[in-house]
């Protein structure tokens, strides 16, 4: 599909018989709008008639271009601004960042360079087990590997305050984890690992801090969803899910 002026536009889209003729179809769907603008496609999503605010923050955008490398990356911009507004909104609060499931660290980074972390007195939290065999819960992503912590160590050697932990959540929790938690992002693909987290760990979310979930909305991810319904439902909470395919929790 052809970029079109103020418009955030991929072919990535999950689950499609014929991405081809899937994308022809969404590429029939944007001709056929009247006004040319606002528009986004990818990442399973296709709305028009949108500001998208998002591709007017130039330093986000300026992040989004020097560290998107794939079409997948390129495709889940919307989502990856969700978190920036979460970080944002845990600038001004009490406490640490964690990020359970940061894979190579693409969208950590992105926000941490939109905001300028390294000059930010807080630290990031990230982990992941960065490799992959079949007695795992989670699924294989296309770049797990015995190298991939070492990457992800060397791509935030700027930022001092950027925590890599390589480990089995909730195990390596009980190593290093802080104490105050002003936003949270899990994203760990399978209902254990992240009900395990949310139950060491939401209770140091401080007030006003929010959590992202990013697999809540997906059927491929249903799981996760029911056991995380039930386990806010007995602490009187209600995950909002977002068109992104994400969750939203705020911390009371």
């Amino acid at each position: 599909m052809a970029n079109l002026t103020n418009n955030h536009l991929s072919t990535m889209f999950w689950g499609t018989t014929d991405p081809d003729d899937f994308t022809k179809g969404v590429q029939h769907c944007i001709n056929a709008v009247k006004a040319q603008v606002g528009i986004y496609a990818g990442d399973n999503l296709f709305t028009y008639n949108r500001n998208l605010s998002f591709l007017e923050d130039a330093p986000f955008m300026a992040a989004v271009e020097k560290n998107v490398t794939t079409e997948v990356e390129r495709a889940i911009i919307w989502r990856t601004s969700v978190l920036l507004w979460g970080v944002r909104n845990g600038l001004r609060l009490e406490g640490d960042f964690v990020e359970g499931g940061c894979y190579k660290g693409t969208s950590v980074r992105i926000v941490c360079e939109t905001v300028d972390f390294a000059k930010v007195g807080k630290r990031y939290f990230l982990y992941d087990l960065f490799d992959h065999d079949p007695t795992m819960p989670h699924h294989a992503m296309p770049e797990h590997s015995k190298q991939l912590a070492k990457s992800v160590v060397d791509r935030f050697a700027d930022m001092p305050n950027v925590v890599v932990t390589q480990g089995k959540i909730p195990d390596v929790l009980e190593q290093v984890a802080p104490e105050k938690i002003a936003f949270m992002h899990l994203d760990m693909n399978n209902a254990p690992a992240e009900v395990s987290a949310l139950e060491v760990l939401f209770e140091r979310m401080v007030p006003g801090a929010l959590l992202v979930l990013d697999d809540y909305g997906w059927i491929a991810y249903r799981g996760q969803k029911l056991a995380e319904d039930s386990w806010f439902a007995a602490r009187g909470y209600h995950v909002l899910e977002l068109p992104t395919g994400q969750g939203l929790v705020i911390k009371r």
